[in-house]
């Protein structure tokens, strides 16, 4: 096969960082190539590089052999490389058409050609098996559907070089794989692919070559999948080898009143009658396919959408949230969004400030005002305790890598001491190492007595974390099931519920 994109001794750094050190990189035209790498590795900034959204300070990049360097990402573009970063990049008030065709919108007569936008946006979505009409606003998609069209739109031009950055981050296995059949297609018809993912099972499944990145410069380089191994990857990835995690059920006292409890709850977003339960100590699961209606129950609870009937109870007693402030001043509730980038971190401010601003209450002393000192020190804990890659406390969040931001999106309300924990989509773009430990936490966090209600489209995740996993789909409770941690039979068994060849109990 010819090379298609190569990388030679790509260098970047930014002020107190070095993002990329020498990194090297060769993929093949219609090959399907991982690059993989803990969070803060330089993943992202390569792939910034290479669709011209930033500049390197040395090295060079060749495009079918022939050095190329891009100004900015329409350059790259119109060269023939493709992306859909990890970071949504969407404009909610446009509709999913625009977005899709918005690098290239096509024209007749000088004006935009609407009928040709909608049936060019219809071929993408289909190419998905997305369900979506084209008029549609983005404003109105959930998360995973918004991760879906910018893969859309990713297919739109025909790439010589795609890049995807997590795609799979917030889709289901269906999805995945519908997903994965579709990079199939377009590798057999001659498309280089690169995946950047920390799933292992999903770059064994359907890589044919794969690359990792430590501490911004390359440990291993573009190697055959086949001859190589996940211990082999991992060990590359942390400079060590892990032992497999070994789970056993965990013992939860359900006698006790539960920390919160939904009772036949409906809501202005459709669900119907919802009934579940979450007990001090316990990681309930939510799990279901895209459009199952859970993240749009974590803010039904949150009271960012309208609950229509049934109650809310806090420790047994019915009460009414109004907002993400009222649930963690009122009630010790936290929330990990599952869109860091716009609703987890402010990308412009600090990473104290971005921590600390959950306990600016307790830190304040005379006449409100907060401790610089105290909030250092606060934050210190939570930088420490989740091996947040920083240069300082100082640094904007916004320059954080994608899996760092969603660790600051965390250790505020851990900060917070929350006694309750919704977390939603909790180690999208978090590395292999990173995501063992915070496991680790939520069990640990989970034992000292803190209610956890995880939401997750990842069903091995899943069946790692959850005490229990509660099964919806299109916006009711389909079932649920206590967690055995056997993949196979508790896949089975979940996947039983969504597609109705299981009996709820």
């Amino acid at each position: 096969m010819s090379v298609a994109l190569e990388i030679r001794n790509l260098r970047k750094t930014f002020p107190g960082v070095t993002a990329l050190a020498d990194a090297n990189l060769v993929v093949e035209a219609g090959s399907v190539h991982a690059l993989m790498g803990e969070n803060g590795a330089g993943k992202s900034t390569l792939i910034k590089i290479v669709t011209g959204v930033q500049g390197a300070d040395s090295g060079q990049l060749l495009l079918g052999g022939e050095p190329v360097s891009f100004a900015n990402p329409l350059e790259a573009l119109s060269a023939g490389i493709g992306v859909v970063h990890q970071e949504r990049n969407v404009v909610r008030e446009f509709t999913v058409g625009e977005n899709i065709a918005l690098s290239s919108m096509p024209r007749r007569a000088g004006l935009v050609d609407w009928a040709q936008v909608w049936r060019e946006a219809k071929r993408c979505l289909d190419m998905l098996d997305l369900d979506i009409d084209p008029r549609t606003p983005m404003r109105e998609l959930s998360a995973a559907q918004i991760q879906l069209v910018e893969i859309a739109r990713g297919l739109y031009r025909s790439a010589k070089v795609l890049l995807l950055d997590e795609p799979t981050a917030s889709l289901s296995n269906d999805e995945a794989e519908r997903l994965y059949r579709v990079v199939g297609q377009l590798s057999s018809e001659g498309t280089a692919i690169v995946l950047v993912s920390h799933k292992l099972d999903e770059v064994f499944a359907h890589c044919d070559a794969i690359t990792v990145l430590r501490d911004g410069g390359t440990v291993m380089p573009s190697r055959p999948i086949a001859q190589t191994s996940h211990d082999d990857v991992v060990a590359k990835m942390v400079g060590r080898t892990l032992a497999n995690l070994e789970v056993d059920a965990r013992p939860v006292d359900r006698t006790v009143t539960p920390a919160l409890e939904l009772v036949e709850v409906s809501t202005g977003a459709g669900h119907r009658e919802i009934s579940l339960a979450v007990h001090p100590g316990e990681v309930l699961g939510m799990y279901g396919l895209v459009g199952a209606g859970r993240t749009e129950l974590a803010r039904a609870i949150l009271g960012l959408d309208r609950i229509t009937g049934g109650e809310v109870r806090m420790e047994g007693t019915p009460v009414r949230i109004r907002s993400v402030r009222d649930a963690l001043r009122r009630f010790r509730i936290g929330y990990v969004t599952e869109n860091r980038k716009e609703e987890g971190v402010f990308l412009l401010q600090s990473i104290t400030r971005n921590i600390a601003v959950t306990i600016w209450s307790d830190l304040s002393k005379v006449l409100g005002f907060v401790s610089g000192r105290r909030e250092r020190e606060a934050v210190s804990t939570y930088v420490d305790a989740l091996d947040i890659k920083i240069s300082s406390q100082e640094q904007l969040a916004g320059q954080l890598s994608g899996g760092n931001q969603q660790k600051v999106s965390l250790a505020k309300w851990l900060a917070a001491r929350t006694r309750v924990l919704i977390v939603d989509e909790p180690t999208v773009g978090i590395d292999v190492r990173t995501k063992r430990a915070f496991y680790e936490l939520l069990w640990r966090l989970a034992d000292e007595g803190m209610a956890i209600l995880l939401i997750s489209s990842d069903l091995a995740e899943m069946v790692t974390l959850a005490d229990r996993i509660v099964v919806m789909d299109r916006f009711i409770v389909r079932g649920a099931v206590e967690n055995t941690h056997d993949y196979p039979s508790m896949s089975a068994e979940v996947m039983g519920h969504i597609h109705g060849s299981v009996v709820a109990r």
